[in-house]
């Protein structure tokens, strides 16, 4: 309890206008978007920036979220665990003036495309019959991994096999994997 009442103070000290909510069951502070977060244990606390990816580090205390702990600080379970009230403050200033400012974090998609391995009897199967394999290749990847799963997950040979013989017919047919239970 003591550190968590040291923070809110630090965090209301910075930014008188800061709004306290709760979020996710735990106290979080607003000034013109979410500035950070605190969050109780049994045997430690936590606090974290909303955008702490661009805050300043200046005493390189900021550690990534999720590597120690909850927060941006690991588990705290001392005040001497916390940078100093100076630098502290820096960090809930510039957080603020990031809220104010209209800066949004922005979402980096990832490059790296996704490769469905398609099994070596499937691709034999998809050579012999050349309208589900024009089906198959014009399918969308999420579709064709319906397939591709669907025939791999067979326990046996034996429903291997004829889910393979499905897969043809229904390909052929131009049907995708859940065909029944399109609208």
């Amino acid at each position: 309890k003591p550190i968590l009442k040291h923070l809110r103070k630090l965090v209301h000290g910075a930014c008188p206008e800061v709004q306290e909510v709760i979020k996710w069951g735990f106290p979080n502070f607003e000034y013109k978007g979410l500035v950070c977060s605190m969050a109780s244990f049994k045997q430690h606390c936590a606090f974290g920036f909303w955008k702490a990816s661009l805050l300043e580090d200046y005493e390189k205390k900021l550690s990534p979220l999720g590597d120690t702990a909850m927060g941006h600080f690991g588990k705290i379970t001392r005040l001497k665990d916390l940078p100093s009230d100076k630098t502290l403050l820096k960090y809930i200033k510039e957080a603020c003036r990031l809220n104010a400012a209209g800066t949004r974090i922005s979402k980096v998609k990832p490059t790296v495309k996704k490769g469905l391995v398609v099994p070596i009897y499937f691709k034999r199967e998809l050579a012999k019959h050349k309208k589900a394999n024009s089906t198959f290749d014009a399918f969308p990847y999420s579709q064709k991994k319906e397939y591709v799963d669907w025939v791999s997950e067979a326990k046996t040979e034996t429903t291997r096999a004829k889910r393979m013989a499905t897969a043809i017919e229904w390909l052929a047919e131009g049907k995708i994997r859940n065909w029944k239970y399109a609208r």
